[in-house]
């Protein structure tokens, strides 16, 4: 038996001076006053002490204030100054005042922050409904990318003259109803100047195209925004996801707006008076694509961060390693490959948006051949910049305007773009297989890079193949799913060097320090 006085004492310090001394702190509860508390790391099972020395235990037997049973759960001493063995095993490790932990374990087995202000549990961070939630927005947005691209391609689009987001869903159902949407499509310039020999039936198949992007659209705007609202309501969203996931809410209204406002473009009776191509504006149609793009890349992200972040706070592997990551991703190799991943998708982003204008302009009509334009790898100088697409007197909008109107400039332009996002990939896949980067990147990230190259040489080919035959729907719906799926890869891959979040390693911390106390 030891003896009564000092055993209990010697584990608690209280002062009201910092701690100068080497401490065991890894748990820490609330500061009472303005004491400093910290525990020993003793651990005792059948009556023994361990991890302390001879000379550290001669140490415990010195007079201190007692120890008041409510401020540690681990110990239940009968008497103020009796220490009884506890079946829990606090760990070492050194905690002085220039160096406090910022994160601790709390009585539930959740973690809180230095200050002891918050305290952290599994139920801090999303479920692993949210993720899949996330996964299945993002699915249905590459499927209305791609309807959308068979209905641009069959010249669908301008088939619905109107906007109805409610009495829209429900198609004509009676040959009147029939006939009289057929007499607003009559209107216009598309069947003016197009398609005027056009029949009621034919006019069906192009009515039902734009329809069915519609309503996958309206899908995709419930499925959103119906489990965000519950989650919402139920507390099941951290505060920064649920206002990440807000601005996902808005863009993705933002973005059917800009769908009507598209189609809008393409019916103005001006296209009649000049006699132009009856076509939405490649502006419009760039901004809502775009906008299609960011709010998949959007819920990609959220997703997939979500989900390691979970696999991370319940002592997982992710990315194929464990508690090793989060140090190789403090390596400056790594910071650098990181920052090429994150150019490469900026430069994959705007090769897909400069697809837009292309086919906006239709500007995969002319020169289909590969890798010349012509007589040379460049179209002539005067088809590129021609003055014929300036709107001031001095043309100092050529240049610009040319780039974004002409459709010879637009199509190198996006030539141009993609060849240079395809060498980057194959660099980037290159420096991966380096010997000094080679050991040091997780392993799911050197798959992600053999993922992006891979698919980067199945878009050129796509590219190429779309141009060479002449824009056929089913090759350039392919080649547009084909750029949404590129960015996927390079998103993951850079989605794979995320560091955890605070909420995820201080979980982690708790869960491991718990099962340390459980053995």
């Amino acid at each position: 038996m030891f003896p009564r006085n000092g055993i209990i004492s010697r584990l608690i310090s209280i002062s009201k001076s910092p701690v100068q001394s080497r401490s065991f702190a890894t748990i820490r509860p609330q500061q009472q006053q303005s004491n400093h508390v910290s525990l020993l790391g003793i651990g005792c099972r059948r009556r023994d002490v361990r991890g302390m020395n001879q000379r550290s235990f001669s140490s415990l037997f010195y007079a201190h204030p007692t120890l008041q049973t409510r401020e540690f759960p681990h110990f239940t001493p009968s008497y103020p100054n009796y220490f009884y063995p506890s079946r829990y095993w606090a760990s070492t490790s050194r905690a002085t005042a220039a160096s406090k932990p910022a994160v601790f374990l709390t009585k539930d087995g959740g973690a809180r922050d230095a200050k002891g202000a918050k305290e952290y549990t599994m139920d801090d961070l999303p479920s692993k409904a949210v993720s899949r939630w996330l996964f299945l927005c993002a699915g249905l947005t590459l499927g209305v990318i791609i309807v959308g691209a068979v209905t641009r391609l069959t010249e669908s689009g301008l088939s619905i003259t109107e906007w109805k987001p409610v009495t829209g869903v429900i198609p004509p159902l009676s040959d009147a109803a029939w006939k009289e949407e057929f007499d607003k499509y009559r209107k216009t310039p598309e069947f003016k100047l197009l398609n005027s020999k056009m029949t009621v039936d034919e006019f069906k198949s192009i009515f039902y195209m734009e329809w069915g992007h519609r309503i996958l659209g309206r899908t995709i705007g419930l499925v959103f925004l119906v489990p965000y609202t519950y989650f919402l309501v139920k507390r099941r969203l951290p505060g920064p996801i649920a206002a990440k996931l807000g601005g996902l809410g808005l863009l993705l209204g933002f973005q059917g707006a800009l769908g009507w406002y598209m189609v809008k473009s393409g019916l103005d009776q001006q296209i009649v008076e000049t006699g132009s191509v009856p076509r939405v504006s490649q502006y419009r149609l760039a901004a809502h694509l775009g906008a299609a793009f960011l709010f998949f890349m959007g819920t990609l992200r959220l997703g997939l961060s979500t989900k390691k972040d979970l696999q991370w706070a319940n002592i997982g592997l992710v990315n194929g390693m464990g508690d090793p990551f989060v140090t190789v991703l403090q390596d400056p190799r790594i910071k650098r490959f990181k920052f090429a991943g994150a150019a490469l998708l900026a430069l994959s982003f705007v090769t897909a948006i400069s697809g837009a204008f292309v086919a906006g302009l239709d500007a995969g009509l002319i020169y289909n051949e590969f890798p010349f334009m012509g007589d040379g790898l460049m179209p002539p100088k005067n088809e590129m910049f021609s003055p014929k697409y300036s709107r001031r007197a001095d043309e100092t909008d050529m240049w610009w305007r040319n780039m974004l109107e002409n459709p010879v400039t637009a199509q190198f332009d996006h030539r141009l773009l993609a060849t240079t996002t395809y060498f980057g990939t194959a660099l980037l896949y290159g420096v991966s297989r380096a010997p000094s980067l080679r050991t040091l990147l997780p392993p799911l990230t050197k798959h992600l890079v053999g993922a992006s190259f891979a698919m980067v040489n199945i878009q050129a080919a796509l590219g190429i193949a779309t141009l060479l035959y002449l824009v056929p729907v089913h090759l350039a719906a392919t080649h547009q799913a084909g750029s949404v799926l590129l960015l996927t890869t390079v998103l993951a891959l850079l989605t794979s060097l995320r560091r955890p979040s605070s909420i995820a390693t201080a979980v982690r911390l708790a869960n491991k320090r718990a099962m340390t106390f459980l053995h």
